[in-house]
């Protein structure tokens, strides 16, 4: 009897034939899920979704037999739009509301947790709803408490942002009085996010209580989701709020004991052996599908490792067998002018080509160990944009592209602290990207102060991302992916390495992308803005007044390479006459320094034999101290850039050397020649 008992109980049918042959013939149907609401639903470390709703969808598919399709959402309104205009049937996880159950129906709640007012530590008032009105009150947008308070309590300045993350950070820096959302996601979030700043104040009245919307107007699947709910026990529901959130007390009139005790003799052998076999097939099926997920991820991340030193060293061969062949072509006698033109240029792109994959690659390792630090400078942010869109401009145009810039930071606000090279770096991977994949059309770039942030916008009109990789697109061992990076090489890396210095800055950075039609990277960044002050370039001014028909330059350089590199640019500046003279080490330009005061200008690398760089300029610095004296290196560390301005260099030019760079640095600290 109790084996056939147990067999009728174990697996019970939940849909009729015909439900489950309509699901066949639709098996399209989509459900909408948001992975930025801990704990319940969001990417773990393993980038993995996980959470009290995820773990809730698996149980109701494993009831029904059917897997519903996932689609991922990174901004909360467009789960709504969607749903509104029918691109997705159904949403995981969603709080009730008025204007919502014009287009969804609300399934029976999962749970329920009271709204509670967040607040800083150190505020002692008891805060109360009413207590907020005429208050700076931070919400996530979009979502239902923001609805809630502008019907109920329009006097509160509401102030809405991407994400329940989002607006505590902006609370916990003081930005707002206090942030408003459900109890259990503000404490997970507080401990989560090391928020220890902010303390849950008081409860509210009104609770967050969200359950499954799906389609109004399809019967049939509302149906199947009721069904599939009913089926669900009191016991498994509540095993799945446990492990997540809270032990919840169970009614008396849902305990065992509540039975006539005549009864609990006969049951209490079956619940036994029920409970017993249902725990343990419920342990191997968790088991059986961490095992999975964990293997799953390591094949994963095994096969983009496997693909990205692949990469690797295909991006640093190929440029190398193509500086050496055509070098030896360029060996030929019988050659042609042109040809000769070609072979240099494809030289020259090779070696521009081995060196960024060399730097990125350096680059991902140093911020993957935690080897690179924030230094903070002062800097005028119009002019360091202005030269970094200056080089990415002729690239636009080689691609018949256009490169559009729209500078509307004010003057005044120009001089502000930022680290000046993790800036560059990430405005130029941004410029980098959106060049590359784009074919016609436009790049357009946005540059503004809004609030107490810099935002820079580039927009694209490119190949665009698929939706399926966009969760992908900052990781390092991914290209959105493989077919793309064949067709417009590079390892990828510039996108992981933009995000990594954003995050050290502080800052934020996000995107949107239509396939096919373009993409838009958004970075924020905290503004710092200094006071301008009188600066020693003064001197470089009345230096400029000087009107002089030929320049003494001196270069100090070891290497025979580096100085006909240098001495070469040099002689292509037409609008300049210069007379060269070279020191092998410190110690020789020193000594010249001494012997004439004609000199003009010294480009001085740093690392040297007998004196390096650094002391070489201390010393000329103490008979010239007005004479501008330019670094030229390849050590290019925030350390190596402080330590030449602290040993008296008044500018930096790092190796290899850019001829635009060198020409805006001479013309910065020599007037141009006058015949």
């Amino acid at each position: 009897m109790y084996i056939l008992l147990f067999s009728s109980c174990s697996k019970e049918k939940v849909l009729t034939n015909s439900e489950i042959e309509w699901l066949k013939n639709n098996d399209s149907i989509s459900i909408a899920l948001f992975p930025y609401y801990p704990p319940y639903q969001f990417i773990n470390k393993n980038n993995t979704i996980e959470g009290v709703f995820i773990d809730y969808l698996d149980l109701i598919e494993e009831k029904i037999e059917h897997k519903f399709k996932r689609k991922y959402y990174f901004e909360w309104s467009k789960v709504l739009s969607d749903a509104k205009t029918k691109q997705v049937d159904m949403i995981l996880e969603a709080q009730q509301s008025w204007e919502r159950h014009q287009y969804l129906i609300f399934h029976n709640q999962l749970f329920d947790t009271p709204y509670a007012i967040v607040t800083a530590k150190n505020n002692s008032s008891k805060l109360t709803l009413s207590k907020l009105e005429g208050k700076e009150v931070a919400v996530p947008k979009g979502y239902a408490i923001e609805e809630f308070l502008k019907r109920n309590f329009p006097k509160i300045i509401l102030y809405t942002y991407a994400s329940e993350t989002d607006a505590l950070e902006r609370v916990n820096r003081g930005e707002h009085l206090a942030y408003i959302g459900p109890k259990a996601v503000a404490n997970y979030l507080i401990n989560y996010k090391n928020f220890n700043a902010l303390k849950i104040s008081e409860e509210l009245d009104h609770s967050y209580a969200p359950g499954i919307a799906v389609d109004k107007t399809n019967d049939t699947l509302n149906n199947i989701i009721t069904k599939a709910l009913k089926s669900i026990s009191e016991k498994e529901r509540q095993g799945i709020i446990d492990s997540w959130l809270y032990k919840e007390t169970i009614p008396f009139y849902k305990r065992v004991n509540f039975f006539a005790p005549l009864l609990i003799f006969f049951v209490l052998l079956l619940i036994i052996i029920i409970d017993i076999n249902f725990y343990l097939s419920q342990i191997v099926k968790q088991k059986t599908a961490a095992l999975r997920k964990a293997t799953d991820v390591a094949e994963k991340d095994n096969s983009l490792k496997t693909a990205f030193i692949n990469n690797v060293s295909h991006d640093i061969k190929v440029p190398v067998n193509n500086i050496l062949l055509f070098s030896k072509f360029l060996k030929k006698e019988e050659m042609a002018n042109v040809d000769k033109t070609v072979y240099i240029e494809a030289i020259v792109n090779s070696c521009k080509q081995l060196i960024e994959n060399m730097d990125n690659t350096l680059e991902i390792s140093k911020l993957q160990t935690k080897q690179v630090k924030l230094y903070q400078e002062e800097t005028n942010i119009t002019e360091l944009l202005d030269v970094v869109f200056s080089t990415y401009e002729t690239k636009a145009k080689k691609k018949g592209i256009e490169l559009i810039v729209h500078n509307t930071i004010d003057e005044y606000k120009n001089l502000l602290l930022i680290d000046k090279i993790k800036f560059t770096k990430t405005i130029g991977a941004l410029l980098r990207n959106a060049i590359t994949y784009t074919n016609k059309g436009a790049v357009l770039v946005t540059c503004m102060i809004k609030k107490k942030y810099l935002t820079i916008t580039v927009r694209d009109s490119g190949v665009g991302i698929d939706p399926k990789d966009q969760k992908h697109i900052f990781k390092s061992f991914s290209k959105s992916k493989d077919q793309i990076s064949q067709r417009y090489q590079g390892l990828g890396l510039g996108l992981t390495i933009a995000l990594e210095n954003t995050k050290m800055m502080k800052g934020q950075l996000s995107f949107s992308s239509v396939l096919d039609k373009g993409s838009t990277f958004r970075l924020e960044i905290p503004y710092f803005p200094v006071l301008k002050e009188k600066s020693n370039k003064e001197n470089i001014e009345i230096r400029r007044k000087e009107n002089t028909k030929t320049y003494l330059i001196l270069i100090a350089e070891d290497g025979d390479v580096n100085f006909l590199v240098l001495k070469t640019i040099l002689s292509k500046m037409k609008e300049y006459s210069f007379t060269i003279h070279r020191a092998v080490n410190g110690k020789e330009a020193v000594l010249f320094s001494k012997e004439t005061d004609m000199i003009d200008l010294i480009l001085m690398d740093i690392k040297m034999p007998e004196m390096n760089g650094y002391e070489a300029t201390k010393q000329i610095k103490q008979i010239y101290p007005l004479l501008p004296v330019i670094a030229q290196t390849a050590y290019t560390s925030k350390e190596d850039i402080k330590n030449a301005f602290d040993a008296g260099c008044d500018d930096f030019i790092s190796k290899p050397i850019n001829p635009k760079m060198l020409k805006k640095m001479i013309d910065t600290y020599l007037p141009i020649s006058v015949e």
